[in-house]
Formats: structure tokens, sequence, C-alpha cells
């Protein structure tokens, strides 16, 4: 760490204004834009690159060769898997600047995008998503589901500790590892109290 509390590979750029939180870990060949801000304890892996007003929250982990414009937002303990790729206009041409156009896109707190998945952009990632390697997202992901294919469908529901969720006929799940009880309402998921230890 240096004396900043924080780490910056020799090999990498993060441009004077940029904002890093402490503990974070910046790794070989990544360039991190001036307005971008970047919270405490991630991990940035070898050539990434951060654009202008980009937001991480706390406990992001971004893998290898990731690119994050501006109009995407992650939210703490975000998973960015290797090559993952988001967009920020959606009818880009080389010849026209759009810049003004560029659309938003939100990772909510505890998802997880597989390697070289495609976001484009304007849509949200739901809390604890998990978006399948390879998959195109098109549309916008809800909490707790499990997203495969091209275009992405929903396949499961999922836990936060990523565990598969088959729910009763109460619409009431326990996830296996931590046994924690979740319930399905309206083809929504939430994570009801912790059930008690036997």
């Amino acid at each position: 760490m240096s004396e900043l509390n924080y780490f910056i590979h020799e090999t990498a750029i993060v441009d004077e204004g940029a904002q890093i939180g402490k503990e974070t870990k910046i790794w070989h060949f990544a360039h991190v834009m001036n307005t971008a801000i970047i919270g405490e304890k991630c991990v940035i892996g070898q050539n990434v690159f951060i654009g202008n007003k980009v937001k991480l929250g706390n406990q992001v982990k971004i893998q290898n060769n990731v690119s994050l414009y501006e109009g995407v937002e992650c939210e703490d303990d975000v998973f960015l898997g290797p090559s993952c790729v988001f967009t920020n206009i959606t009818n880009p041409r080389a010849f026209i600047e759009r810049k003004e156009q560029f659309k938003k896109t939100l990772v909510e707190k505890g998802a997880s995008i597989g390697a070289n998945a495609t976001i484009i952009c304007g849509n949200s990632i739901g809390e604890y998503a998990m978006i399948g390697a390879g998959s195109v997202v098109t549309k916008p992901v809800k909490a707790f589901s499990l997203v495969v294919g091209n275009p992405a469908k929903h396949l499961y529901w999922i836990s936060v500790h990523g565990h598969r969720l088959d729910f009763d006929s109460l619409g009431i799940s326990i996830c296996p590892e931590t046994k924690k009880a979740y319930q399905l309402l309206n083809d929504k998921v939430i994570l009801l109290e912790p059930l008690a230890e036997l």
C-alpha cells in the first residue's frame, strides 16, 4: 500500500483528480480517468479502463480486460468477469458525436457479470443477479435472477450466495449454504429473516 492507503501498480495510469478509496488495488496497465470515483477495497484487474464519471462502490472486483465507460455505475460488492463489455449508446456512428446521449447502466449491490457478457446500455442489473458467461443483456434484469443466452433470458432464481432457489408451493426456498429463507411473491424474490439454528 502507498502512503495514500491504496495500491497502484507502476504500469497503471491514474489521472489526477480520480478518487480512489482506501485498500483498493489497481493492477497492471489499468487506466483510471480523472473524474472516476472508486470505493474502498476494490480490485481493478489488468488492462481495465475506467472512464470519466464512472462510479464504483466498495469491494467491487473487476477482472482483466474490462472497459467501463461514462454512464456505468456499480454498487457495492459487484463482480465483473473477464472481458465483459459495457456500451453507453444504442446507435453509435464513428462520424456522429453523441456524447450527450450516453445512457446510464446501473449494476446493483452484489450482482455478478460473467466472462465475455455484453451489457447493452440503459439497463439495470438487480441486486445479487447473475449474468451467465457470454450472455447479451438487452433489458433490465431482476434482483436474484440468473440470466443466460443471447438475448439473455431468466433461467432461475438464486440466493445472495449464488445458489439455485427452488420454491415450494408456498413460495419459500432455503439457501443451502446460509439456511436463509427467500420468498417468491409476484415474480419478485424477497430475502426473509434468517432461520433459527436447529
